[in-house]
């Protein structure tokens, strides 16, 4: 098939777009350095396990977090209400359900009703993944029994608090809210 379109002259090659963004467009959000060593951005989680904020939407429902991981064994057993996308920054991981293992590059793509065991391997003890969670993440025991729960609300409370405790006051987690 061909394209009828006129590809654009030389000249206009450089020039940004002229009209207004729609109205009540909420604005860009760019984090320079995702991965980053400033200490007070990662949310203590449990014993060597952080979460830092990457995008807290209240409106869809989900969250984008990088978990960070410095040992070795179990993090938690959960369920999702809804999709989860994963891409590993560092290390690997597993579910003690699934037969692979998602390592540096991989992605991860988990579908709601997914119930598993998150593990970080033996050999490994400096894991960071970036997650995309919607819904709820639902802790379960072994049988599927509610333990607790997570979502864009609770991570939200759980940064503010957080961010109040280091010093950069609870509004800091506006910087990650859509």
């Amino acid at each position: 098939m061909t394209s009828t379109a006129t590809p654009p002259a030389a000249a206009d090659d450089r020039v940004p777009y002229a009209k207004p963004q729609p109205w009540g467009m909420s604005p860009d959000m760019v984090i320079p350095d995702v991965d980053t060593d400033d200490e007070r951005l990662w949310a203590p989680v449990a014993p060597g396990i952080w979460s830092r904020p990457l995008h807290l939407n209240v409106t869809g429902g989900f969250y984008i977090h990088l978990l960070k991981v410095k040992r070795s064994g179990l993090l938690q057993r959960h369920r999702h209400s809804g999709m989860v996308h994963a891409y590993v920054l560092r290390g690997k991981w597993l579910y003690l359900e699934h037969d692979w293992v998602a390592e540096t590059g991989g992605y991860v793509y988990e579908p709601p009703g997914e119930t598993h065991t998150l593990v970080v391997p033996d050999d490994c003890q400096d894991m960071v993944t970036m997650f995309t969670v919607h819904g709820a993440l639902m802790y379960v025991d072994t049988q599927g029994n509610a333990t607790g729960y997570d979502d864009v609300f609770t991570r939200i409370e759980k940064y503010r608090a957080h961010f109040e405790n280091v010093g950069l006051g609870a509004d800091y987690v506006k910087n990650f809210m859509r």
